[in-house]
């Protein structure tokens, strides 16, 4: 495999090196000869030596592939610095000799790699390392983020990963790559498959009590995708800012902001998002939690949802739901969604994220009729689409009533957990008040006066290897004694039990 306007004469310098020239020699066991490069760079020898090991799996490959393999191993040991720019190459019959191979498959290897920029070479001046290629960088960091190895980890949040059914969604994953037709490989709808928009749809009228249209239903990697997709959206017809719960998520001024809109914070009351301030705000739009407020824990109340509907009719805005986690209500049955009070003026988003696992990036939009079309497009230029297979997995993991047993599943072990909880709480605090409905994965705690200032709290248990948030991260202050949000659903009974009576040594 010759590149255009070189040949083997040349990349060599065989006879040239071989009769004269200074070249790596490697000898039968394996010594060679200092040879100084080109351009001063370190002994060649040296250098050549640090790489030897790279070449060594070429002997060993199977016939057909020791070419490739070859090639392989050169490019490795280029790249990574181990033959540094300027090195002396031994020549072919060498290399053939010392790896047992053909000198024609090295001579191949070598013209490869000239042609690619690896390798350069000069009639009767032998081959060399090029000035081209710089050495690889540090191999992939993994930046998901990851529990610090505390004792006991109260971060709100987090799932119980180890509740993930690994042997219905393999089921399912058969099922699908068994049934699923060539052609759903290619491109899928933006709005996402239409049997997966059909499955929940039917889904979430019957749990979460939405008014749901196929249609209307747009498959998302989460509630963060479906966030910024509203905000780009939203941008486009003229807005500048949103309305955001205070206290509230953190992360909506970054999804949003990402969109060009800023977020004004909104205070709550007994009964959810205060209405003066929001009407004082000028927004015309707004993010709610109204199931299970993040972080307060309070749902909002049947007259607060009617006056924000009131709100956005009057001022034609939009109502943004979250319900990150509605299905989980553990002292009766969940409130339905807000969004089908009011379809037009409510845009309903949620995922698997709490009741599967956040790595699966599943999610869906439910969107008014008045901007799907244009939640559609920009969806189709973000990303052409949700993978096929993971949406036609979620929809035969539906529709054959996998998930609905996950979610029960789910909803007991967290009940279970809650209760600990709330009775280690009650063991080892005396006094402190637990506030927000039975629901969810976190609770509000309040510990009396005398167990000092909030910084004192959080500062002491992470000293005891137990990891707190106080309510005062997500907006709020810590008026009336210290205020944490702590989560359970990702620890045992026991481990909770453990972790509350660490912390109660710690800062008592």
């Amino acid at each position: 495999m010759t590149s255009s306007g070189t040949n083997s004469a040349a990349i060599e310098g065989d006879g040239a090196a071989e009769d004269g020239a200074t070249e790596i020699d490697a000898t039968e066991n394996g010594g060679s000869r200092d040879a100084a490069s080109a351009d001063g760079a370190p002994s060649a020898s040296v250098v050549w030596a640090t790489a030897w090991e790279l070449l060594l799996p070429v002997a060993e490959a199977p016939a057909r592939a020791r070419g490739r393999t070859l090639q392989a191993a050169l490019r490795e040991a280029i790249r990574s610095g181990r033959l540094a720019r300027g090195t002396r190459l031994p020549s072919s019959r060498e290399l053939a000799a010392d790896l047992g191979v053909s000198r024609g498959l090295v001579t191949e290897a070598y013209e490869q790699l000239v042609a690619e920029g690896y390798l350069r070479s000069g009639r009767g001046a032998g081959t060399w390392v090029g000035a081209a290629v710089r050495a690889a960088p540090p191999r992939a960091r993994d930046l998901a983020p990851r529990s610090p190895g505390a004792r006991a980890d109260f971060v709100p949040g987090t799932p119980d990963l180890s509740l993930f059914p690994r042997a219905a969604w393999a089921a399912a994953q058969r099922g699908v790559l068994t049934e699923l037709p060539h052609q759903a490989l290619g491109y899928p709808d933006p709005r996402g498959l239409p049997r997966l928009r059909t499955a929940l749809a039917e889904l979430l009228v019957r749990r979460r009590g939405v008014v749901a249209d196929p249609e209307r239903i747009v498959v998302v990697s989460g509630v963060a995708q479906a966030t910024t997709l509203l905000g780009f959206v939203l941008h486009a017809r003229g807005a500048r800012v949103i309305g955001v719960e205070d206290p509230g998520s953190p992360e909506h001024g970054t999804l949003y902001g990402a969109a060009g809109l800023r977020t004004v914070p909104l205070p709550l009351d007994a009964e959810g998002l205060a209405v003066g301030p929001l009407r004082e705000s000028g927004v015309r739009a707004v993010v709610t939690t109204p199931a299970h407020q993040f972080p307060s824990g309070i749902a909002y109340s049947a007259r607060r949802r009617v006056e924000l509907l009131d709100w956005a009719r009057a001022v034609d805005g939009l109502i943004v739901e979250d319900d990150y986690d509605g299905d989980f209500r553990y002292d009766r049955a969940p409130v339905g969604a807000l969004q089908g009070l009011d379809p037009e003026r409510v845009a309903y988003t949620g995922s698997v994220s709490k009741s599967l696992a956040p790595g699966l990036r599943l999610g869906w939009l439910l969107v008014p009729e008045s901007l799907a079309e244009e939640v559609v497009e920009r969806k189709r230029t973000m990303d052409l689409g949700h993978p096929t297979i993971d949406q036609a997995v979620f929809a035969r993991f539906v529709e054959r009533g996998d998930y609905d047993r996950q979610l029960r599943r789910c909803q007991r072990v967290y009940r279970e957990r809650r209760d600990a909880l709330v009775s280690a709480l009650a063991e080892y605090f005396p006094g402190a008040a637990v506030s927000g409905i039975a629901a969810g994965l976190h609770v509000i705690v309040v510990l009396p006066d005398r167990y000092g200032s909030l910084e004192r709290v959080v500062e002491r248990a992470a000293g005891g290897g137990v990891l707190v948030r106080g309510l005062a991260r997500y907006g709020w202050g810590a008026e009336g004694g210290v205020r944490l949000v702590m989560g359970y659903a990702h620890l045992s009974p026991a481990r909770i039990r453990e972790g509350v009576g660490v912390l109660a040594s710690v800062v008592g």
